[in-house]
């Protein structure tokens, strides 16, 4: 795939949040990830990346709406370290993920148990602890845990994908 063709997502309908709307953006990401993000004095902007809507700050698509609730992008979670909805895999899976594989059950060593089947989850690496990918559950975090087979979470957002490479 060309270079162009990776760069291509652009942000649309940009408009700047109100103080209260990042303080509430703020919360909701605290209460799901239990990280802190946003101050209320922050210029936060939300816009349209491909029918995704996405959160930008210091020009970064720092987060991004998934079935209406906000969930940090790769770019946020490495601004913005999370505590919750973890999975974390062996090294040998780092390389597929890299190009946008979904998880597979086998390669994961370590899972949030509070991760329930349809939740929006993060995806690090066993050695560095460095976000991987944005994706959805498949499965219960104790199922993944368990390692037992098939898929145990769908990519949404990778490392390299349109939305890591979106300029805002």
């Amino acid at each position: 795939m060309a270079l162009s063709k990776l760069t291509e997502l652009r942000l649309r309908r940009r408009h700047r949040l109100r103080r209260k709307e990042v303080e509430s953006l703020a919360s909701e990401l605290h209460e799901v990830l239990g990280c802190q993000t946003f101050d209320p004095l922050d210029v936060v902007d939300v816009g349209d990346a491909g029918g995704k809507d996405v959160v930008v700050f210091r020009g970064k698509p720092m987060a991004m709406y998934i079935d209406g609730v906000p969930f940090l992008t790769v770019h946020g979670l490495l601004a913005f370290p999370a505590a919750k909805r973890h999975v974390t895999v062996d090294m040998g899976a780092v390389k597929f993920l890299a190009n946008g594989a979904d998880v597979m059950a086998p390669g994961i060593v370590d899972a949030d148990p509070g991760i329930k089947e349809g939740m929006s989850v993060w995806v690090r690496d066993q050695n560095n602890k460095r976000p991987l990918l944005i994706g959805t559950a498949l499965m219960t975090g104790l199922q993944m845990k368990a390692g037992t087979g098939g898929k145990a979470v769908k990519t949404i957002h990778y490392v390299g994908d349109k939305l890591w490479n979106l300029e805002a």
